[in-house]
């Protein structure tokens, strides 16, 4: 007989399983949030030099850079262009001791955790006008504060927890229902997350089996979700391309969280770029001064941290980018569009971007052979150009 075909387990990721997710602008006061999400977002929100100006958080969308988007675009030119988008929220200014309450802690953590990957914002620049919270500028120690503070608060969160069951847990002893023994499996996973945690390390930095991922997605903790860090240099500094703290944020993200992404940016050169209204001259400008925005490899990093990537729907009437996970099956990216199309899904019709551009048109990628059918199980790929056909007759292109 021969062996059974050995199939690999599907990775769960951290995370809400979700398409709609938002990446939160985190640091201390008086870093650069609020300045960078106004520019960012082209929205008005206050960025006034003293703690605690933003209290509510501020929420708003931005525009996915796209090449292969606008080149969809120029070769269909449909009545309505819909690219991806990333939602950005700007959480108030956390301060040492937050995570007891200091200031309005607790408030702020809470946004936190609603969020689903952060934007760490960590001062890089000296301004006599722009007070520091801290005092002095030191990018290491403002790293350290914050972490510090969301570490304590999960471990505070998972130490309620095994609190509260502990007592419910020794009770059932070594044996028990297949739903006790689903309740010890959780407390079990809990207690070596906090061990984690309080030990000093992220969750997201951690190697967890898919059932322990199940129970830390169930808790929402701050230190799971993914973090890209920008620092916030002087107009300067960015424009020459030096600063004097960029070796220290970059050494302390190599020791404490190696492998996260490190971005310079200025929210000063940003928010001059963001005042030009009209793209052309805003472009221009940029040219002039001989260095880019930063916004696009942001906004770009933030989406992609979040394991998102995008398929199109391409055609006269409409060229539109549709998000989803990363992984996911032609079922779940129907789903997006519409559930009838999901639940009766037959079959889609694949074209990828780069056979697409190369033969210049449907009709000679078609002729060319290089028209892919799908089933609705096969997985969906970043930059996939689709037609899904479905037993109801109804599809989307």
């Amino acid at each position: 007989m021969p062996p059974k075909k050995q199939t690999s387990e599907e990775k769960v990721l951290l995370g809400r399983p979700s398409n709609n997710l938002k990446i939160g602008v985190v640091g201390l006061p008086n870093v650069g949030k609020s300045t960078f999400f106004n520019a960012i977002t082209s929205s008005t929100v206050p960025a006034e030099n003293y703690p605690f100006c933003t209290i509510d958080p501020t929420e708003s969308r931005v525009a996915v850079p796209d090449d292969r988007f606008d080149w969809l675009c120029e070769q269909y030119k449909p009545g309505s262009r819909i690219p991806a988008h990333l939602t950005i929220i700007d959480i108030a200014g956390l301060v040492k001791g937050a995570s007891a309450g200091a200031g309005l802690g607790n408030a702020f953590l809470s946004n936190i955790s609603a969020v689903d990957g952060i934007f760490h914002v960590v001062r890089a620049f000296t301004d006599p006008d722009v007070v520091h919270v801290e005092g002095e500028v030191e990018p290491a120690r403002d790293l350290e504060i914050i972490h510090n503070e969301l570490r304590l608060k999960d471990t505070a969160m998972l130490n309620k927890y095994i609190e509260a069951n502990q007592r419910n847990i020794e009770r059932m002893g070594g044996g028990g229902s297949v739903d006790d023994k689903k309740k010890k499996d959780e407390f079990q996973t809990i207690v070596k997350v906090r061990d984690w945690v309080a030990s000093g390390k992220d969750v997201r930095k951690g190697e967890w089996t898919n059932k322990e991922i199940e129970i830390i997605n169930g808790q929402y903790l701050l230190t799971a979700k993914p973090v890209t860090y920008l620092a916030n240099v002087s107009e300067r500094d960015y424009l020459r391309k030096k600063n004097k703290f960029l070796p220290v944020i970059k050494k302390w993200i190599d020791e404490n969280n190696p492998g996260d992404k490190l971005i310079p940016f200025s929210a000063a050169y940003e928010s001059e770029l963001a005042a030009i209204e009209d793209t052309a001259e805003r472009n221009k400008a940029a040219e002039e001064k001989g260095v880019p925005s930063a916004f696009p490899k942001i906004i770009i990093t933030g989406y992609d941290q979040l394991n998102l990537m995008h398929f199109f729907t391409a055609g006269a009437k409409e060229v539109r980018a549709w998000t989803c996970r990363r992984g996911a099956k032609m079922t779940d990216a129907a789903r997006n569009i519409h559930n009838d199309i999901a639940n009766s899904l037959i079959q889609v019709d694949v074209m990828k971007y780069e056979d697409l551009k190369e033969t210049g048109s449907e009709n000679a990628l078609k002729a060319a052979g290089k028209l892919h059918i799908r089933g609705k199980d096969a997985i969906i790929e970043d930059g996939d150009i689709v037609y899904f056909r479905s037993g109801e007759g109804r599809a989307k292109k």
